[in-house]
């Protein structure tokens, strides 16, 4: 049968409009389906069990239309009621705007603080789905108190083994203080409304806190686990960690003795968390991450708690400086991560803060490693949001802690980019997004340096912070993306792109001033691409950068003698012009070079270019060795020269090496596979070059023991020094105050000073 024009009209208007009504009608009818069913079977929940008295029995258990209270009776139970219609129990619905009822308290309930938990509660819960735990509550109250009644003895048994069943301690969690920043998301016209109950409740204020009343909540804390006693910690707590502040808030509990306040923080950050741990336990799985029932009413009704916690801590920590409180803290923060995602602010202030304490080079390396744990749980277990944020405020702590670079905060800065660098590799796309992100922005650095041709222009590329952050991603990507690593995973690291910009950048940032002054700088940068290209088996053409140091004036020209101190080229980036042109500082960039050139070959020496890799340099090497071994026109620096001509000797000795055994292979060179496994089984410290490199490391690495043993010396006898002038200044200070009391007292003893003579005898 055709189809008619306007059936086809029909079909190609309206069609897809009535099927999308239809499909809108059907989700709405199996929606209130859902709903009706939801609400039968919590009716069902809260009947009362056989033999207890209870009226609850007779109320309605839905919100239904009257045909449906009128369909549950019989015609008998009609004609019995005289005609009377049933009372309907009115739909709450949530009000339009943002005031809402006040819920009235009992008399039992507790005032003590600022903010009901009821009302906090009840703005994220629907009103209906209070008034049915309203109605659970009530029925589980009728039910004990028959019971009572009914079996006294079992009554007894739960009043002396389990105690909390019967004290509804939920329902004690009312009362609790919010914090600050939660007051703010209260409105405004509501904070007016409360102000007077807030004054009233200020002169309830002020209960001393005891050793006495902690031993009696960390009692119950113990034993059962009280919520009850948890909140009191909870307030008590905040008081503590607000305790110096010098705007002085009123709070429920008051902290005078030093010892209270120490029990109290062990007590606070110790039992806390088990007691959370007992009542919302958390589950954890293989790879890390946590599930916790954040739709639970007990969640619900902790949530004010546990934010107040959060930031009371977050406040502590803030103002700490002692290293074992900062280390609990932080311990205890560990464990209440869990309970706290779903506060996404609180949560970003937390990881600024722990960011802050893991970077300041004033504490101790172990509280920095305690920071560094809370910040990686933070990005094991939360959601790509936060992940972002910690990487950011990460990246930004270590910007902020490498501004200056000593040779006894150098150990801390290392200590920093090795710890961050993990953090990239526990979600590689968002660690390449955000990486990427900073990259460009070292790039746009770079590019406002070269293109603004003023005086100070290179001072936004040639500094600590920036040299600091090069290196930190050569430490990433070297980690992530080792060859090693990505042949077990069996794929390509997520981070691998980043590579090719880190490298581009550096290698920018090394020619930006290629004066003698700032040889220093591109050795730090060398040995970031060092480390990239030993990692990730990356070629990059470092020898051009290394020979370009040795064709300058400054190792071209006999140097001038100097009793200036060794320069240490692994904490600075910059040399002062009294180094210039000096012996000690043309046998240190010599020294420096001669060291990289083999490091960057001995990357290579299993290669099978390596003869082709080493000729360019061998020639030149051999040609600036000649060059310099004149006595009419060169440097005369034979220490220089000598390393420089045992180096080209290596190198052709490793070249010789490689062709012996290039000459028995049987393949050709397009053949990929042959090439990348020619001397694969073979260990590059065997190799002519690296067993010459092995040597070098030993003899460096024990020249740095006995210079940092030297400096450890020096250091201490410099401390001595300044406790002994200090000691020998405050016996002057305490002998010339004795004086002064010596004299203060003759005096006295005279009746009469000298001066009161003197002024007699002018007036005569």
């Amino acid at each position: 049968m055709p189809v008619s024009k306007a059936t086809k009209k029909f079909e190609k208007n309206k069609l897809s409009q009535v099927l999308k009504k239809r499909k809108d009608v059907a989700k709405i009818k199996q929606r209130k389906q859902m709903d009706l069913k939801r609400k039968q079977r919590k009716a069902l929940d809260n009947a009362p069990a056989d033999g207890v008295e209870n009226d609850a029995s007779k109320k309605a258990t839905s919100n239904g239309t009257k045909e449906d209270a009128f369909g549950e009776m019989s015609m008998d139970q009609f004609f019995q009621g005289g005609f009377q219609v049933p009372e309907m129990k009115k739909k709450s619905t949530k009000p339009k705007t943002g005031k809402r009822k006040r819920t009235p308290v009992e008399d039992g309930a507790s005032d003590d603080s600022d903010v009901d938990l009821a009302e906090a509660a009840e703005g994220a819960e629907d009103a209906g789905s209070d008034s049915e735990s309203g109605d659970d509550m009530e029925a589980h109250k009728k039910q004990l108190a028959g019971l009572a009644e009914k079996d006294p003895e079992f009554y007894k048994h739960l009043k002396e083994h389990d105690p909390e069943l019967l004290d509804f301690e939920d329902d004690d969690l009312e009362g609790l203080e919010l914090s600050a920043s939660e007051d703010e998301k209260t409105p405004r016209k509501k904070r007016k409304s409360d102000k007077g109950a807030k004054d009233d409740e200020a002169g309830s204020a002020g209960n001393e806190v005891t050793k006495k009343l902690i031993q009696k909540w960390k009692s119950s804390m113990e034993e059962s686990s009280s919520l009850r006693a948890t909140r009191e910690v909870v307030l008590a707590f905040r008081s503590a960690a607000h305790l110096d502040e010098e705007k002085k808030e009123k709070y429920k509990y008051t902290i005078s003795d030093s010892t209270v306040y120490h029990e109290l923080l062990i007590t606070a950050l110790k039992l806390i968390p088990k007691v959370l741990q007992h009542h919302l336990p958390v589950k954890e799985s293989a790879s890390g991450r946590v599930h916790l029932s954040t739709d639970s009413k007990k969640f619900r009704n902790l949530a004010p708690l546990l934010k107040s916690h959060a930031v009371s801590i977050n406040h502590l920590l803030d103002n700490l400086s002692d290293a074992p409180t900062q280390r609990m803290t932080l311990d205890s923060l560990l464990a209440l991560l869990p309970y706290i995602l779903s506060f996404k602010k609180i949560v970003r202030d937390v990881a600024k803060t722990v960011s802050s304490v893991w970077a300041d080079s004033s504490n101790t390396e172990a509280t920095r490693l305690s920071a560094f744990l809370v910040l990686r749980r933070l990005v094991v277990i939360s959601d790509a949001g936060i992940r972002e944020a910690v990487l950011k405020q990460t990246y930004q702590g270590l910007i902020k802690g490498a501004r200056n670079t000593t040779v006894h905060n150098i150990q801390g800065i290392n200590l920093m980019k090795n710890t961050a660098s993990e953090l990239w590799g526990l979600d590689p796309n968002i660690g390449y997004t955000t990486g990427f992100g900073f990259i460009r922005q070292l790039a746009v650095h770079l590019r406002q340096s070269i293109t603004n041709k003023t005086k100070d222009s290179y001072k936004t590329v040639y500094n600590w912070q920036y040299i600091h952050s090069l290196d930190f991603w050569s430490r990433v990507v070297s980690v992530h993306c080792e060859s090693l690593r990505e042949a077990e995973s069996g794929k390509q690291s997520a981070l691998r792109p980043l590579i090719y910009p880190i490298v581009q950048v550096t290698l920018g940032a090394m020619r930006l001033i290629p004066t003698s002054q700032y040889f220093p700088l591109r050795f730090q940068l060398v040995r970031s691409l060092l480390r990239i290209s030993s990692a990730t088996s990356t070629y990059i053409p470092l020898a051009p950068a290394l020979i370009e140091v040795l064709n300058s004036a400054e190792m071209k020209k006999m140097p001038k003698p100097s009793t200036l101190k060794a320069l240490d080229f692994s904490t600075n980036i910059r040399a002062t012009k009294a180094y210039l042109r000096t012996r000690i500082y043309q046998d240190g960039v010599g020294e420096q070079v001669a060291e990289l050139l083999s490091e960057f070959f001995v990357l290579w020496s299993k290669n099978i270019a390596f003869p082709e890799l080493a000729l360019p340099v061998s020639v030149m090497l051999k040609r600036w060795v000649k060059t310099m071994a004149k006595k009419s026109s060169g440097n005369r620096n034979a220490k220089i020269n000598s390393l420089l001509a045992l180096l080209v000797q290596k190198l052709e000795a490793n070249s010789k090496w490689v062709e012996e055994r290039r000459a028995k292979i049987d393949f050709a060179p397009n053949d990929r596979a042959g090439v990348e496994g020619f001397l694969k089984e073979v260990e590059w410290e065997k190799t002519p070059l690296g067993a010459f490199v092995i040597g070098q490391r030993k003899t460096r690495e024990q020249k740095e023991k006995i210079e940092e043993a030297a400096r450890k010396t020096q250091d201490k006898k410099r401390r001595e020094a300044e406790k002994a002038e200090a000691e020998e200044n405050a016996e002057k200070f305490s002998d010339a105050e004795s004086e002064e009391e010596d004299e203060e007292a003759e005096e006295g003893a005279d009746g009469v000073s000298a001066e009161d003579v003197d002024d007699s005898e002018d007036e005569e």
